[in-house]
């Protein structure tokens, strides 16, 4: 009887050794499984980092841009400036008009972001530190009241015109009326890069020097015999503009080379636009995209390829 007793004893040891073992395996299991599940929801809490990363690839845009300058790249810098804001909720461009000079010394004393210019830079300016960035090419228009019978004008046309020579219509084949000189201010992109390309920078003799685009406009489409230049882009059915040695004032045509009076359209920054804000160098990419081309010549000019 004993001897039963103590195989029974041992027996019964064994049982619960081997239970204690199976259930510390299933223990082991479990926790190996939960280790396995802590570790997948440790990847699934890596994605959204992904998503985080992917989210600050594209993230949104805040902050203001000084558009500053040229009174003839105004609705060029309108247009931009409302579609980039359209795109980009937390942004605010705003665009002032004060002329090609006044806006790149705005850039280069830190007052702007940009400063737009409707011809190319000066030398000085260079050196003092403003980078030259062409967004787009604009045509001058010559301009002429809407009874004005002379509809082409040859590059010594313009010069004689400008420079006083040629006084009444009658000597271009028109009639007998007086010509009435509508000019740009001094330091207005327009009329640095008119007087530039027919190569009578301070020669002109004004009868009007106007502070803006529409004023030039209004005074040619309202005095019999005015005569004035403007950006191709705001030409209107107020006035008529003149053929130039048989050339239209299209935008083909500037392309093509053939029409004689056009110019760059430019947005200055203080360094290269690798040197600028986050936003900026955003606002520059937006200009050179397919978007921004799109909006340039939808108000009239060309775009860079």
């Amino acid at each position: 009887m004993r001897k039963f007793m103590k195989k029974a004893a041992i027996v019964a040891c064994c049982v619960a050794l081997i239970g204690g073992v199976l259930t510390g395996c299933s223990k082991s299991d479990n926790n190996k499984d939960l280790n396995n599940s802590n570790s997948n929801n440790q990847g699934a809490t890596n994605e959204p980092t992904k998503a985080e990363d992917n989210k600050q690839g594209n993230k949104k845009l805040s902050g203001s841009i000084m558009l500053v300058g040229s009174t003839s790249m105004e609705k060029l810098s309108r247009a931009v400036a409302e579609d980039f804001m359209s795109k980009n909720g937390g942004v605010i461009v705003t665009p002032e008009f004060v002329g090609s000079g006044a806006g790149i010394e705005a850039v280069l004393k830190g007052t702007a972001d940009i400063g737009n210019s409707s011809r190319n830079l000066k030398d000085a300016e260079k050196e003092a530190g403003a980078v030259e960035n062409i967004v787009a090419i604009d045509g001058i228009a010559v301009v002429l009241d809407k009874a004005n019978t002379v509809t082409n004008l040859t590059k010594d046309d313009l010069i004689g015109i400008y420079t006083g020579t040629i006084r009444n219509w009658s000597d271009l084949g028109g009639s007998n009326q007086p010509i009435v000189v509508i000019g740009r201010e001094a330091g207005s992109g327009t009329r640095g890069a008119f007087e530039e390309i027919l190569k009578i920078e301070d020669q002109c003799a004004y009868a009007n020097e106007l502070d803006n685009t529409g004023a030039v406009m209004a005074k040619v489409a309202s005095i019999p015999g005015a005569i004035g230049y403007v950006s191709l882009d705001v030409v209107d059915d107020s006035v008529n503009a003149a053929s130039l040695d048989g050339v239209a004032p299209t935008a083909e045509n500037i392309k093509a080379g053939d029409y004689f009076l056009s110019r760059p359209f430019v947005m200055a920054t203080k360094g290269a636009i690798s040197e600028q804000s986050e936003l900026v160098q955003a606002f520059f990419d937006y200009m050179y995209s397919e978007d921004g081309k799109a909006i340039i010549e939808a108000v009239g000019l060309i775009s860079i390829d």
